[in-house]
C-alpha cells in the first residue's frame, strides 16, 4: 500500500492564527522549515489493487487533495466528529463529481449521526444528476469489527480522546491512530503485529485528550512496531529537533509525506 500524509497538524493548524505580528503562532517550530507548516491531520490509504481511502475530512482538504494531486476516492472514513476532522466535508462534492457516484461513508453511528445533524442537506436522498451538494452513501460500523471496502479488509479498533471515542483503523501491517490519549488492552491487541504504525502525539508534556510522547514511546515499546510515525503534532514538536530526538524506528510525519507499507 502506499500512504500518503494529506496533513498532520492539531485542530489549530501551524501555524497557528495569532503570533507576533499576527503572523502566526509557531511555537518551537520553525518558519523556514516547511516539515513544520502543518495542515490538520489526514491520510490517503492507495491499496495495491488501486483503491484509495481517504481517512478523515478536515477543513484542509481541497488544498490537501490538489497538493497531493489526488482526486478520486473510493470511500471517506471518519475517525471522530470533531471539527477538524469533518470541517472539510463540504469538499467532498468534488470527490463525488470525480467518481459520478455517492462516496460511500464508514463512521460510529453517533458520527454519522452528529454529521447529519451537522450537514442535513448532504444526507437528502439524492436522485442523481449533478453533484451540488457533498453526497455520501453512509455504511455505520462499530468497533471492534472488520469489513471489507473494494475488497480490503479493514479493521476498526476503539480508542479514546478524553470524553469522545474514536475509531483507530488496521488494515494488514499497517495502522492509523489519530485523537487518542487512552488504548484499552483491546486496542493493544488490535495493534500487535502492525509494522507500521502512524499514531497521533500533540506535545511532550501530558494532556487530557491527546497522546504526548512518553504516552507513544510507551506504547510503542509494548506493541513493538517496526516504524513509528507521529502525526496530529502541535507547535511544541519541530520536525528537526524532534526527529533527532526520537530512537531508531520513529519519527515524526510532514505534511505530502508518502511512504510504502
Amino acid at each position: 500500500m502506499k500512504i500518503t500524509i494529506l496533513g498532520c497538524g492539531p485542530s489549530g493548524g501551524v501555524p497557528m492564527i495569532g503570533g507576533a505580528g499576527e503572523g502566526g503562532i509557531w511555537g518551537a517550530c520553525n518558519p523556514q522549515d516547511p516539515r513544520d507548516t502543518r495542515s490538520r491531520s489526514s491520510i490517503v490509504i492507495e491499496t495495491d489493487e488501486g483503491t484509495r481511502l481517504l481517512v478523515d475530512c478536515g477543513p484542509d482538504l481541497r488544498a490537501q487533495l490538489l497538493r497531493n494531486q489526488i482526486a478520486h476516492i473510493d470511500a471517506l472514513i471518519v475517525t471522530h466528529e470533531h471539527a477538524d476532522h469533518i470541517g472539510g466535508f463540504d469538499d467532498i462534492r468534488g470527490i463525488n463529481r470525480v467518481i459520478q457516484r455517492p462516496l460511500p461513508l464508514y463512521a460510529s453511528p453517533d458520527v454519522i449521526k452528529s454529521m447529519q445533524m451537522r450537514f442535513p442537506y448532504a444526507f437528502q436522498p439524492w436522485s442523481g444528476g449533478e453533484f451540488f451538494r457533498p453526497v455520501p452513501a453512509p455504511h455505520p460500523v462499530s468497533a471492534p469489527e472488520t469489513i471489507a471496502i473494494n475488497g480490503t479488509d479493514v479493521t476498526f479498533f476503539a480508542q479514546r480522546h478524553y470524553k469522545v471515542a474514536t475509531l483507530g483503523l488496521r488494515i494488514g501491517n499497517f495502522a492509523y491512530s489519530t485523537d487518542v490519549e487512552h488504548l484499552s488492552e483491546d486496542a493493544i491487541e488490535a495493534l500487535r503485529g502492525v509494522e507500521t504504525w502512524v499514531v497521533g502525539c500533540l506535545q511532550r508534556d501530558p494532556h487530557v485528550a491527546h497522546a504526548c510522547l512518553d504516552d507513544v514511546l510507551r506504547w510503542r515499546a509494548e506493541i513493538k512496531p517496526s516504524r513509528v510515525i507521529l502525526t496530529h503534532m502541535g507547535p511544541g514538536l519541530s520536525y528537526g529537533p524532534l526527529a533527532q530526538e526520537l530512537p531508531p524506528g520513529t519519527e515524526p510525519a510532514y505534511d505530502s509525506m508518502t511512504f510504502d507499507v
